[in-house]
């Protein structure tokens, strides 16, 4: 597996110009895993371009069941009422798959200066072909803009200013343990912070405010799967277990986070015989946050029982969608002799 690219921001930082400056663009697509990040430039776009006049009489909206060429051009040929600009919003509908592609070429290739057009992925993945004509229309007279998982730093001073605003403060170290714990995804984060905010009895959040309330994601809690076989302890390792089946997981649900969990081990072992650090596994895999701890567990494991791992977890897999046994015993039992293995 090939290390993974960081992801494109020019786009991002060219909507953050154009809104700072007063002066949004005629054509946006907007795409990306940060749906907060999404909704919230979306509503500041809103604000930039429906200001006086009568609103939002002079937006308009294009599902992607009533989206044609026909639909797309009356909208955007629809002159602004007592203001300045219109604005034009098409949500989940897949341009580049799209039939009449000439006719879009033609309409994005002539926007009216008083139009801004913004085309919302949020279901659909946002998945261009340069090579085309249509992508180069989109190039030449708009903007993508990908809104990516954000990085560390970012993350950890977003998550302290939104405490702050709650009254409350947090350490930046229990803001990555947080983070870890809860996921990378602001719109998540943002309920998790309001809960361990108002269940916070002092000024200052603990550990123990966010344990207490916090809902961890599946992959915090198989990590602790991990580090309980890692230590021999399947007392431990079967306890967790049973955490997640309260949280309503199914043992499909599970394996498939184990079995992530196991290969995310291999490559964390292969990397330290080959002498590489935790930069390069999290490149691998796109992490963030639990690399450094992902190297730390993966050295407790020897590099033959890793690739065993992997295998057992897919054979494991296997077994469950194939021989009808009970995936509850059959993961059970895989659990059993990792940890005896371990």
């Amino acid at each position: 597996m090939p290390p993974k690219s960081k992801p494109d921001t020019s786009g991002f930082e060219k909507l953050k110009k154009d809104l700072s400056a007063g002066k949004p663009g005629q054509l946006y697509i907007f795409h990306g895993e940060e749906t907060y990040l999404r909704d919230h430039y979306l509503g500041r776009l809103r604000e930039a371009i429906l200001t006086g006049g009568l609103g939002e009489f002079n937006r308009h909206n294009i599902g992607a069941k009533e989206m044609s060429p026909h639909a797309l051009e009356e909208a955007v040929d629809c002159l602004p009422m007592m203001a300045e600009r219109t604005l034009v919003e098409v949500a989940d509908f897949d341009l580049f798959r799209a039939g009449e592609k000439e006719e879009y070429i033609r309409i994005l290739s002539n926007l009216p200066d008083y139009c801004c057009l913004v085309f919302v992925y949020d279901v659909l993945e946002y998945k261009p072909d340069a090579r085309t004509k249509l992508a180069q229309a989109v190039k030449a007279h708009g903007t993508a803009v990908n809104f990516p998982r954000q990085g560390q730093r970012e993350l950890t001073d977003w998550v302290r200013r939104h405490f702050k605003a709650l009254g409350k403060d947090i350490d930046p170290r229990l803001c990555g343990e947080l983070i870890e714990l809860c996921g990378d995804l602001m719109h998540n984060l943002q309920q998790e912070i309001s809960k361990i905010a108002a269940y916070a009895k002092g000024d200052h959040i603990t550990r123990a405010d966010i344990e207490a309330v916090a809902a961890p994601q599946l992959s915090a809690v198989v990590f602790r799967i991990a580090d309980a076989i890692g230590e021999k302890n399947f007392d431990r390792a079967a306890a967790t277990l049973g955490e997640l089946y309260q949280m309503q997981k199914t043992p499909y649900e599970i394996l498939s986070a184990l079995g992530k969990q196991m290969r995310q081990l291999y490559s964390a072992r292969l990397a330290l015989a080959g002498g590489k650090g935790s930069g390069y596994v999290a490149q691998l895999w796109g992490m963030r946050y639990p690399a450094d701890r992902l190297m730390s567990s993966a050295r407790r494991f020897s590099l033959p029982w890793c690739r065993r791992a992997v295998v057992r977890c897919a054979q494991t897999d296997l077994a469950m969608k194939s021989t009808g046994q009970d995936a509850k015993e059959l993961l059970t039992t895989l659990l059993l002799e990792l940890a005896n293995t371990a």
